[in-house]
């Protein structure tokens, strides 16, 4: 065997014959004159799956994000520009992996080229020029790059290759603000006048921060849009975690982003390109002012200096129409250039400059310049939001992975009272549409029938037939119940899915908690949930004038129900007590236990041991501040903080949970329930996971109930039995 230039896993990712698409890991090789996979670590004389020879005519063409699986990687394709049929493509979950990988092929690629270059003539790496694909319509990054297709014609001019192709480029309407031109192009009279960016002034400085103001104004712009303007700031992160939270538009950009309301994915252009729908928490006389909207395409791509680079600019497109009671903004130009600086102290340093150039329209814009202004400071202080995020975040040790983009809106967005959207759900976009969505990538192999699976990244994935068989008892059980009629079942509570709905419940998104991942005994990493392992079916609102013991008794309930049709049930009694004993009952159901699994070792085990287990996810998404201070967000082992009784039944396990059992439970609840009719309660069940064969967690069930009313409880016909 050669000498090994570099190897370790990463994912094979591609499509099935039959269309469907596929993730896998597999143990990657690179040698001098060789690239090569296999499903394991090769040892002795092992034959990898699929090679392929290396040398001064391959390229690596990177095709930036992909959502797939539920997971976003970094996808490479390394292919030979005389054969191009013949390539191979892999990807990783960090950004920071596939860039080594990109290097190390790069310099194998640029030992052969020296070999090939006739002498007095040297290769360089191309530069991408604004206008060079100029007439190029946006499509899906797995055609050809431009640039290969320039390589084609003229193989002679040796000065214009280059080793790596970033998607398709950038959109030719949008403006590379980050990129300094030469003198001579002030003499053009090109509409971008992208020259003139060089000219700022210092406006002020806030929080921190550098507000910049363009000095050259352009007549061809309408006098509504602002001269544009820009932040720098310096935030103590590397440029990775800086352009993971830039990317993002789930939860987390509430922490930092102040400007922010909501967002969704309209159209994935192609791994480096997306048209996005963004709403703006404008907090400039809301009574008066309407709120304010943008569609936009955002292209990013990272430079060779290891900084990153993120462009805005508004794009009408036909799934994202004016929507009533919005203003639609033009975003005239902006994005984010994201640069490392020197360390200092042993801390990471980055410089962020966020640009913005925006006509806000309407009658405001136009005759009211604080209006304008004020909007566009409340924007870029998002740069001041990203450094304090940072400042007061401990867990920075582990590897970033690439954010799965998230929808904070449905994809089709309803209207509600006074035109404002209605958040219908916040699923991912792997869970709206990726099991519909093909791979764009090509089939590379016959081994495309095994299971997906994620290695521990501290361990080698070498796992025994024992382990294996675990973990596809594992996978089976993240599966929810399918082909269960849920009409037959009802509680007295009402299922109600629309946001604003009061006096219900509604499954919540798994995604919206965090569990231990696949490799937490390493590294304490939490992964967002997922799906969940069984189905809530009803929910149960009773009061009575002592405390509801063993629920499950009352004739007709859903796990009686669920009993007639051969289902498994796991019924959670919260108990609330008082002068009127509540009870809320929470009824999940499946088809089976998986034998083995932890959940049926749960079910089936002692008290102690479900005592050690049993675990509750709390969250308050409305309500006051105290409140949800109060009740907070960390898990909590519930059979250590109140009393918690089981009742195992042949196709039941009742949970009875006693809230008050507990002195600190009770404060909590005295404080809750006299305001219960103005909170939003998400609760998420789940068994904790201790040692690497149990993880990663799953839940149990996760339910939210919104602005629930005491009157509406009913008193229940229990049985004496």
């Amino acid at each position: 065997m050669s000498k090994v230039v570099y190897e370790g896993w990463m994912v094979r990712y591609g499509r099935r014959k039959i269309g469907r698409s596929y993730i896998h890991m597999r143990y990657f090789v690179l040698e001098p004159r060789l690239l090569a996979y296999y499903k394991k670590k090769p040892q002795d004389n092992q034959l990898p799956i699929k090679t392929m020879v290396i040398d001064g005519n391959c390229r690596v063409e990177d095709r930036g994000l992909k959502t797939q699986h539920g997971h976003m990687v970094y996808v490479l394709s390394i292919y030979n520009k005389k054969e191009k049929h013949h390539r191979i493509t892999m990807a990783a979950f960090n950004i920071q992996e596939a860039l080594m990988w990109k290097e190390k092929i790069e310099c194998v690629i640029d030992q052969h080229q020296d070999s090939l270059v006739p002498s007095g003539q040297q290769y360089v790496s191309f530069e991408y020029k604004p206008g060079m694909d100029a007439g190029r319509t946006a499509s899906s990054s797995d055609h050809e790059s431009p640039f290969s297709a320039l390589e084609d014609e003229d193989d002679s001019r040796r000065d214009l290759l280059r080793r790596t192709t970033i998607g398709n480029g950038p959109p030719e309407s949008i403006l590379d603000w980050t990129k300094e031109f030469d003198a001579e192009l002030s003499n053009q009279s090109s509409s971008n006048q992208a020259f003139s960016r060089k000219h700022w002034r210092l406006l002020q400085c806030q929080n921190g921060l550098r507000i910049f103001e363009e000095l050259l104004e352009v007549d061809y712009l309408p006098r509504s849009c602002s001269r544009a303007m820009k932040a720098v700031g310096v935030v103590e992160a590397t440029c990775e975690e800086i352009f993971e939270l830039v990317m993002s538009m789930d939860g987390t950009r509430y922490e930092w982003d102040c400007s922010f309301q909501y967002g969704r994915l309209v159209e994935e252009v192609d791994g480096h390109t997306a048209i996005l729908y963004h709403g703006l928490l404008l907090d400039w006389f809301p009574m008066v002012v309407w709120p304010r909207d943008l569609c936009y395409v955002r292209y990013w791509r990272r430079n060779d200096d290891g900084s990153y680079v993120v462009l805005f600019r508004s794009r009408e497109h036909e799934n994202c129409g004016p929507q009533p009671g919005f203003v639609r903004a033009h975003l005239e130009s902006g994005g984010f250039n994201i640069a490392p600086l020197k360390p200092r102290n042993g801390r990471p340093r980055t410089q962020v400059q966020h640009l913005i150039q925006i006509d806000l329209k309407g009658w405001g814009a136009g005759y009211l310049p604080a209006f304008q202004q004020h909007c566009l400071l409340q924007m870029l202080n998002s740069v001041s939001g990203l450094r304090e995020w940072f400042s007061q975040t401990d867990d920075r040790g582990q590897p970033i992975r690439i954010p799965v983009m998230v929808n904070m809106a449905s994809s089709s967005l309803a209207l509600g009272k006074g035109g404002k959207p209605q958040h219908k759900s916040s699923l991912s976009i792997d869970q709206t549409n990726g099991a519909s969505r093909n791979s764009v990538l090509m089939d590379e192999d016959s081994d495309d029938d095994d299971e997906f699976q994620i290695p521990d990244s501290e361990q080698e994935p070498e796992t025994s037939k024992q382990e294996q068989e675990q973990e596809t008892d594992a996978k089976k059980t993240e599966e929810p119940a399918l082909n269960i009629d849920l009409s037959c079942f009802s509680g007295n509570l009402r299922h109600d899915d629309n946001e604003n709905a009061r006096n219900c419940w509604r499954i919540s998104d798994g995604n919206n908690f965090k569990v231990r991942g696949k490799s937490f005994c390493s590294d304490k990493r939490k992964i967002p949930a997922g799906k969940h392992l069984m189905d809530l079916v009803a929910v149960d609102w009773f009061k009575d004038t002592k405390r509801m013991d063993h629920v499950v008794r009352r004739k007709g309930c859903a796990a009686q129900v669920a009993a007639e049709k051969g289902l498994f049930s796991t019924v959670v009694n919260v108990q609330v007590p008082g002068s009127t004993h509540y009870s809320m009952v929470f009824y999940f159901v499946t088809k089976e236990l998986v034998p083995g699994s932890l959940f049926q070792r749960f079910v089936d085990g002692d008290d102690e041991f479900r005592n050690s287990r049993l675990k509750l996810i709390p969250t308050v998404p409305k309500g006051s501040w105290i409140v949800r201070q109060s009740v907070g967000s960390t898990p909590c082992l519930l059979g250590k903080a109140v009393d918690c009784n089981y009742i195992r039944g042949p196709t039941y396990l009742e949970i009875d949970v006693d809230i008050g059992s507990s002195t600190v439970a009770n404060g909590v609840l005295g404080l809750v329930i006299g305001v219960i009719t103005s909170l939003v309660v998400e609760m998420a069940f789940l068994v904790q996971a201790n040692t690497p064969e149990e993880l990663p967690e799953r839940l149990i069930g996760a339910v939210r109930v919104s602005h629930i009313e005491l009157s509406s409880a009913i008193v229940p016909n229990l049985d004496s039995d």
